[in-house]
């Protein structure tokens, strides 16, 4: 299971950009990266299905109640990215929003939620629509649910 303790110690993502956005939001605490241009990112850490090693990665997020959202797109390829296979295979996950680090369980939403978020995350991250249409995959949507208290002030989000 992935710890929020798993943050710095996991390997990143293979994508060079998704790489280098998880370093700088990461050596920062969190100040750096949170948000561009409007879109907000968290830090995802999984466990590796296969090498049980952690591995982490950034990703566009929205909010239900308490709970972060997130969705597999993988950019509309035909199959799923790493991180989802791993988190249905190991659900215990880190996580950092900002400067708030914590330990979450990772759900797939069930086809009631998705048919009410889905629409959220695409108003959020509008190409989202266009990957939908590049797949014959129904791309997942995730649910983060937070296990314990934050580590470190959270900022408004």
């Amino acid at each position: 299971m992935a710890t929020a303790d798993d943050l710095d110690r996991a390997t990143d993502s293979q994508w060079d950009w998704v790489a280098e956005h998880t370093r700088t939001y990461l050596a920062s605490g969190g100040t750096e990266g949170h948000e561009n241009n409007g879109v907000r990112t968290l830090v995802l850490a999984t466990t590796g299905r296969r090498t049980g090693t952690p591995r982490r990665t950034c990703l566009i997020y929205g909010t239900s109640g308490d709970e972060y959202v997130v969705v597999a797109s993988k950019g509309g390829a035909d199959e799923d990215p790493s991180w989802f296979a791993n988190l249905v295979a190991e659900p215990g996950v880190g996580v950092q929003v900002g400067t708030r680090r914590f330990t979450a369980r990772a759900r797939v939403a069930s086809a009631a939620e998705r048919a009410q978020l889905w629409p959220r995350m695409v108003g959020i991250f509008p190409l989202y629509a266009e990957y939908a249409q590049k797949t014959g995959r129904e791309i997942p949507v995730v649910l983060l649910t937070p296990l314990d208290r934050p580590r470190a002030s959270s900022e408004a989000i």
